[in-house]
């Protein structure tokens, strides 16, 4: 039987565990004006959206950060991973968001290459010692055109093997939300402004605002 200084103790034990399971990892806080580089495709470029509406640059309103659009319209994951090395060098980013893969979806390309590219830009800014975030993105079934979107399961193992943090339901919630669409496939302004919202909220989350 325990006794009052044991039982104390064996709560502070469990209360610390606790504190310290699932993804609790913190990073350190980035000031204003520090350099993040959002990765991506279309939905990070922003087709669909007025100029400046982008997510990119909302969520550089949100936060105070510089953040570089790394994204280019119909890009796939293998060509984001060959951008990579040169915006890093060029933009010594603080932070990494890493958007991509729709494409390799919409092409049916092996998901198996998906997983590689993605893996090896993942591996590729945490060898320059510096944080990334991974977004999930959805894939398009027949339930899409019914508002119905779901997020292809590769980015939740990703996300576990190489523990970072993962932003879910954020794309699923813009594209089965008509309000939020240009087209079947991208967002609008107010689309791009509640992924830069939800966004900025993660990563607060997360301790780097």
């Amino acid at each position: 039987m325990l006794n009052r200084r044991q039982f104390l103790c064996h709560i502070g034990a469990l209360t610390l565990l606790a504190a310290c399971g699932g993804n609790s990892k913190k990073y350190a806080k980035l000031g204003s004006g520090s350099t993040v580089l959002a990765l991506g495709d279309s939905l990070t470029a922003g087709y669909g959206a007025s100029k400046g509406a982008d997510y990119p640059n909302q969520l550089a309103q949100i936060t105070g950060w510089n953040v570089v659009n790394g994204g280019i319209s119909g890009d796939t994951c293998e060509q984001a991973l060959s951008r990579l090395p040169n915006l890093m060098a060029q933009h010594n980013p603080k932070l990494v968001l890493v958007s991509i893969g729709g494409n390799d979806f919409l092409r049916k390309l092996p998901e198996s290459t998906t997983r590689n590219n993605i893996t090896q830009i993942i591996k590729h800014i945490q060898a320059a010692k510096v944080p990334v975030v991974l977004v999930a993105i959805p894939y398009f079934t027949a339930g899409a055109l019914i508002g119905m979107v779901s997020e292809h399961e590769l980015y939740d193992d990703l996300a576990k093997q190489h523990q970072i943090p993962l932003l879910k339901g954020v794309w699923a919630d813009v594209l089965g939300d008509k309000s939020m669409k240009s087209d079947q496939i991208h967002g609008n302004d107010a689309g791009y402004r509640y992924f830069a919202e939800k966004m900025a909220d993660f990563l607060k989350k997360q301790g780097l605002r």
